[in-house]
């Protein structure tokens, strides 16, 4: 049985848009530009988007064959050459599911980070005490101490993109139900949790918000979701929701500015910024 292939780089899903739209501005088909590789069409249309690495004897014939100049030609394929070097998280691949090695790519290269999460405190400002009894509720599905381990180290790995220089913003709307709902045997764990979330309330790109049940339903409250800003004007905003057994990568127009728009009415909504340190103070007060 063949190794599966890691979800593709933020590097490769850019490129690949890329080499469409050259093949597209040069006017040719996916079946015109197989007959330059000598491949099927499948082949092309797999690294437009991004299903397969871009092989570099590939993406030279292509660049070629769509009249890109030798200059550019040269950059994109340095590009591709860094695209294609694996994540970091790549090496968590025993515990990683497929389908959420995406979403760390995609994490590792945001700029803006935007997420409603209804049931737990979100993945990059938990700590490990917190990490790990979510973990061992069964909520990853794996079973054992040592996959439990895994699971909790990989998740304290994500959170050093914010320990970067120049961290992306984070800015994360949580249910009041996170709150209420004890997660740990030892009341420390949530005690702990709260002190982590004041910490990270404190940074200058971190903002978070609670949405109280005081101010009634909203819009987001079908499922957690995130949704991804970059610098690189290439890649649009992407919109990552999961459910028990897999996720969901939109980036149509139509669908991230309903995401969008129901950030924007859950940031109006929820607690500011400010309140939301002073509700987490006093919760911390009666722990």
């Amino acid at each position: 049985m063949s190794e599966r292939r890691p979800a593709p780089t933020v590097g490769q899903v850019v490129l690949g848009r890329r080499l469409q739209e050259l093949r597209e501005a040069a006017g040719l088909g996916r079946e015109q530009a197989a007959r330059v590789l000598r491949v099927a069409p499948a082949t092309v249309r797999r690294m437009e988007l991004a299903e397969v690495a871009l092989r570099i004897p590939y993406v030279q014939m292509l660049l070629s064959a769509y009249g890109v100049a030798a200059e550019e030609a040269a950059a994109f394929v340095r590009l591709a050459e860094d695209a294609n070097r694996p994540g970091w998280w790549q090496r968590f691949h025993d515990v990683l599911p497929e389908w959420f090695s995406m979403y760390v790519s995609l994490e590792g290269a945001a700029r803006i980070i935007r997420s409603y999460e209804p049931h737990f405190v979100p993945g990059l400002l938990q700590t490990e005490g917190y990490a790990r009894a979510v973990m061992e509720a069964g909520t990853v599905g794996q079973d054992g101490p040592d996959s439990i381990e895994r699971h909790v180290s990989l998740r304290m790995a994500r959170q050093r993109l914010l320990e970067r220089n120049d961290p992306p913003h984070l800015w994360a709307i949580i249910d009041e139900t996170v709150l209420l709902r004890r997660v740990g045997e030892r009341a420390e764990v949530m005690r702990e949790q709260v002190d982590k979330l004041l910490e990270f309330a404190e940074r200058d790109r971190v903002t978070i918000q609670l949405a109280e049940f005081a101010s009634g339903p909203h819009p987001g409250t079908y499922a957690p979701f995130s949704l991804f800003r970059f610098a690189q004007p290439e890649l649009p905003d992407m919109v990552f929701t999961e459910y028990l057994t897999g996720a969901l990568y939109l980036d149509s127009r139509k669908e991230v500015s309903v995401h969008l728009e129901v950030l924007d009415h859950m940031t109006a909504h929820a607690a500011s910024a400010q309140r939301t340190m002073k509700i987490l103070r006093e919760y911390r007060e009666n722990l």
